[in-house]
């Protein structure tokens, strides 16, 4: 009887151990360095789409994966967006749930966090 619970247990360890070696966590920031996301750079025109997004995006008030502001012109720097309703340089929809990028909105200091 203790035989089988020890065998038990330590498959039930094993098999854990082995999910999180396949599927570990990830902590690492989905915005590189250049500030882009999967080839989209992260500044520029934006359009908010409803359907067929490039990105989906997520506002938060903690730990965003980019920090934004709105710009009315020259959105040449990471974390500078103009929004268009023509000819977007990439284009987002607003999620509640599963974004691809987390967003923070800001007066200053866009970029990455």
């Amino acid at each position: 009887m203790l035989k089988r619970l020890f065998l038990w247990i330590l498959g039930t360890l094993f098999t854990l151990g082995l999910i999180l070696w396949v599927n570990p966590a990830r902590s690492e920031n989905k915005v590189d360095a250049n500030c882009t996301y999967n080839d989209i750079s992260l500044y520029g025109k934006v359009q908010i789409v409803e359907s067929f997004p490039d990105l989906k995006i997520q506002m938060v008030a903690s730990f965003p994966d980019l920090r934004v502001k709105m710009v009315n012109s020259f959105p040449d720097a990471c974390g500078k967006w103009q929004v268009v309703e023509a000819f977007p340089d990439f284009k987002i929809q607003v999620v509640d749930s599963f974004p691809d990028l987390k967003i923070k909105w800001v007066d200053s200091s866009p970029g990455l966090p």
